[in-house]
């Protein structure tokens, strides 16, 4: 489990099938969970300089994770300690699906208003001022209007995640509040 508040924003060195991620955790050991861009992965081949993960058939499938390149940037967590603080929200790193960025907008002040295209289906988990996990980031729900989500990003989110090198027509992994689906199954049923 994570909490979304990114830790640092890692270098693809080499992209799927077996990502590596130049980065550095002075604690991470093999078998670990992290967090790549809002995917819970196992940590392998971990050096000081970063570490490996393989990515299964379902991640490249659901996830942005099989369009990365060399070079590219990802924002990383390393999994929650029981006796951490849960500062953003309770996020699994079990990514929903894709949405893509439909505008981002300048605010002034260093601030920014991000509009997301949701996939199909994710609207309805989602509701204003609520949370919602993109790219591994907790982020509150400013408005929702139809399948669009927008956001408003503060300046200390774009200086230390990789949404600083975002633009329009990106792909971003959604992961929306796990809450809203356990409520909707005890009250209505999961339909997904």
């Amino acid at each position: 489990m994570f909490t979304g508040l990114i830790e640092q924003v890692g270098t693809v060195v080499s992209p799927a099938p077996r990502l590596r991620v130049a980065c550095r955790f002075d604690d991470v050991k093999e078998g670990d969970s992290i967090s790549v861009s809002g995917c819970c992965l196992t940590a392998l081949a971990v050096t000081a300089e970063g570490f490996s993960a393989d990515l299964a058939p379902e991640t490249v499938k659901r996830t942005k994770l099989g369009d990365l390149t060399a070079g590219a940037l990802v924002n990383l967590e390393r999994c929650l300690r029981a006796s951490d603080r849960l500062g953003g929200h309770i996020v699994q790193g079990h990514v929903d699906g894709t949405g893509a960025i439909a505008a981002f907008d300048e605010l002034g002040g260093g601030n920014w208003w991000l509009k997301i295209q949701l996939p199909a289906g994710l609207e309805r988990y989602v509701v204003e001022k609520g949370s919602i996990a993109i790219d591994g980031i907790s982020l509150t729900v400013a408005a929702i209007s139809g399948s669009v989500v927008e956001i408003t990003i503060i300046p200390h989110t774009i200086t230390h995640t990789a949404l600083r090198g975002a633009k329009p027509g990106d792909r971003v992994n959604i992961e929306v509040d796990v809450l809203a689906k356990y409520v909707e199954k005890l009250t209505h049923g999961y339909s997904r």
